[in-house]
């Protein structure tokens, strides 16, 4: 079958559709015809290398479609089930049928689109994840540093929708974006604590960090308690800083509550781009540049 790949560790120069054989699905795995596939950061980075994947290897890590057959030991599903969820490895998305695990995927509802659906896996369910981690009461204030971005927009409303007060620091041309979905917005730059402090006079009882670096050193300043620190943007600083990564659920669960809350109007995966699979490589590009106001999704459903 025809898939969107890398054949070499490095620079996009490397992507390229590749042909390659159909995917057997293994013990608790699905094996999808696949309707859309969302497209994300960690794509163009497992190509340079950062996740250790030997090329050739197809990308995508979510993926929405029917089930066409299952593995050995998998339960809940069946064949013609609309389903969504992330691939194994984090590997073969972006082609026609695709590896799902069977533990990390849930029924789409007749109500989510395969392009919404397909965009929950990974920044809808790492903001669930976070927060579930953090477990703030109603009435509690969230920072969310980076808030305009994949994850940062779900762990905004996902947030709101818990009660919770959410202060988000994005750039200047998110800032609509963030009041409409439920979060004070703070721009970057120079003086960003002094406008956090303006947003959020009582304090902030935690800090969400999609960014890293030295802007991660310096929203940790806001907290006394540490332990109400997570960043997946710099893992080893987060750590040092005193706070910590998410832990991952990545259950069905999960993707069954996103998939309610989705269908009930209560969080937009907004998808702004969705492309055909013969523009994989310009929507991956899209995506590594960072220019995206929202999530890219490859239409496959033909």
């Amino acid at each position: 079958m025809r898939a969107y790949g890398f054949t070499a560790v490095g620079g996009p120069e490397h992507e390229a559709f590749l042909e390659v054989p159909e995917p057997e699905p293994g013990p608790g795995e699905l094996l999808v015809r696949v309707r859309a596939a969302g497209v994300n950061p960690g794509d163009w980075r497992l190509r340079e290398g950062s996740y250790g994947v030997e090329p050739p290897a197809v990308l995508g890590r979510e993926v929405a479609g029917t089930v066409e057959r299952l593995g050995p030991d998998v339960t809940g599903f069946a064949v013609g089930d609309e389903v969504f969820g992330g691939c194994p490895g984090m590997v073969g998305g972006f082609a026609p049928l695709a590896r799902v695990t069977a533990s990390f995927a849930a029924h789409r509802p007749a109500g989510v689109s395969p392009a919404d659906a397909a965009v929950l896996p990974v920044a809808a369910g790492t903001a669930y994840d976070a927060l579930t981690g953090l477990d703030l009461p109603p009435g509690a204030t969230l920072l969310v540093n980076g808030a305009g971005g994949g994850v940062g927009l779900p762990v905004v409303q996902l947030a709101a929708a818990r009660g919770i007060t959410v202060v988000g620091i994005a750039s200047r041309a998110k800032e609509e974006l963030l009041r409409r979905f439920g979060a004070v917005p703070v721009v970057y730059g120079d003086g960003v604590l002094d406008r956090v402090r303006a947003a959020a006079p009582g304090g902030v009882d935690a800090v969400f960090d999609l960014v890293g670096g030295d802007s991660l050193r310096t929203v940790a300043e806001l907290l006394t308690d540490r332990s109400r620190l997570r960043s997946v943007a710099d893992k080893p600083l987060v750590a040092k800083l005193g706070g910590a990564d998410v832990a991952r659920d990545r259950s069905t669960a999960v993707l069954t509550e996103l998939a309610r809350l989705v269908a009930a109007g209560a969080l937009d995966p907004h998808v702004t781009s969705v492309r055909p699979f013969d523009e994989a490589g310009a929507a991956l590009a899209a995506v590594e540049r960072g220019h995206e106001v929202g999530k890219v999704v490859l239409d496959l459903d033909v």
